[in-house]
């Protein structure tokens, strides 16, 4: 058995409301003991008997950020567009096919490389849990060999086939589709099943059929819904129990309060919403309606080419109406409960030493001092770690 305790933490970010003060459940001049990867102390007394410490004297504790929606299975670069949309051009679903030609030439290496320099950048800034998508490969082979590529990094792969209707099945989509439902979802080991339903990409009835097939192979749900246009895709989400609607951008109040009254997330994108100009004040609709957020990066290289959750949380603070409280609880237990997953997203006993270590004695610095790397040391089950490992 291995131990570590964390001393002297002058702000501890618990998320558990009966364990600390105000909504993040705040301690301070607190202890976290971990054994063998899990939390099993939190005290405000000194330990003993533990086999190393770590002096988090005028700095702040909390869970690793729990990134709920990536896309980091891709080549290529798409600056250009970013530039042009600085000029007044508006975004839409069909910039993705440049990054899928990109992604059908390069070869598993060059994916894989990538995805570990963007994994690399995720881990500095503090994110300990990835969600990565397939969906820039929209063959059966490409779809295949991302997810493949994907579950070396992670257990939260998800098969997102259904991004865009490839242009070779232009004049065909419901082929396409076939192919989604009869090939790719059979072959598919991937935890999830994802669909972008919306304005240029599926509409509602390829994206259940999709979705439904997915589920019938085992996979849940997540979805792609309302970025671009309102539409039913938020009432698709609720109707399959979905664990996260994302982007929901141009969702309707009776959109928001379906999502508030269901067991689905809500997860918005803030470096999306920074990207492409599409919705600001965007998460206070949520939030005061009492759903569940998460926010997450949607790191891809078309609409949010960004791995750091801390700007996501300056960026919900600034452009979507979170305070910094909300937007931390967001990207972490949000994150974690997009991900219908328990063991993360908390300081909590038996929960797992997902943790990062700022530079800083409150998380309130996170918003306030947007663009700066203020993490000291990120843990994964309770172990110093420089270089992303599954």
């Amino acid at each position: 058995m291995s131990s570590i305790a964390f001393t002297n933490i002058e702000t501890l970010v618990t998320n558990d409301v009966s364990a600390g003060e105000g909504a993040l459940g705040v301690l301070h001049n607190a202890t976290v003991v971990v054994e063998d990867g899990l939390i099993s102390q939190i005290t405000q007394t000194r330990p003993s008997g533990v086999d190393s410490e770590v002096d988090c004297s005028g700095k702040t504790l909390l869970p690793g950020f729990v990134d709920s929606h990536s896309h980091l299975i891709f080549a290529g670069d798409r600056a250009d567009e970013f530039a042009a949309r600085s000029q007044g051009a508006k975004y839409t679903a069909g910039g993705i096919a440049s990054t899928v030609k990109a992604t059908r030439a390069a070869s598993d290496d060059d994916l894989r490389q990538n995805a570990q320099r963007l994994l690399n950048e995720a881990l500095s800034t503090g994110t300990t849990t990835m969600e990565i998508k397939s969906g820039y490969g929209l063959t059966e082979k490409d779809e295949l060999r991302s997810l493949a590529i994907a579950s070396e990094f992670t257990d939260e792969t998800t098969l997102l086939a259904a991004h865009v209707i490839p242009e070779e099945f232009e004049s065909n989509p419901d082929g396409y589709v076939e192919l989604i439902i009869n090939s790719i979802i059979p072959k598919s080991k991937a935890k999830w099943i994802d669909a972008f339903c919306d304005l240029g990409a599926f509409n509602p009835e390829q994206s259940e059929a999709i979705l439904r097939a997915g589920v019938a192979a085992g996979m849940q749900v997540r979805i792609h819904a309302n970025q671009l246009s309102a539409g039913v895709g938020v009432a698709l989400a609720v109707a399959l129990d979905a664990a996260s609607a994302d982007h929901v951008s141009k969702s309707t109040n009776a959109d928001i309060e379906l999502l508030a009254s269901s067991n689905t997330v809500a997860t918005l994108l803030p470096g999306a919403e920074f990207s492409t100009h599409l919705q600001s004040g965007l998460g206070r609709r949520f939030l005061d309606a009492g759903a569940t957020v998460a926010i997450a990066s949607d790191c891809n290289p078309g609409s949010s080419y960004t791995t750091t959750i801390p700007f996501c949380i300056a960026t919900a603070v600034s452009l979507l109406g979170f305070t910094v409280e909300e937007a931390v609880k967001a990207a972490t237990l949000g994150g974690a409960q997009a991900l219908r997953r328990t063991d993360i997203g908390m300081v909590s006993v038996g929960k797992r030493a997902d943790l990062v270590l700022l530079n800083t004695p409150s998380y309130i610095h996170l918003a306030y001092r947007p663009g700066v790397n203020l993490v000291h040391t990120t843990y994964k089950s309770g172990r110093a770690v420089t270089s992303w490992q599954k």
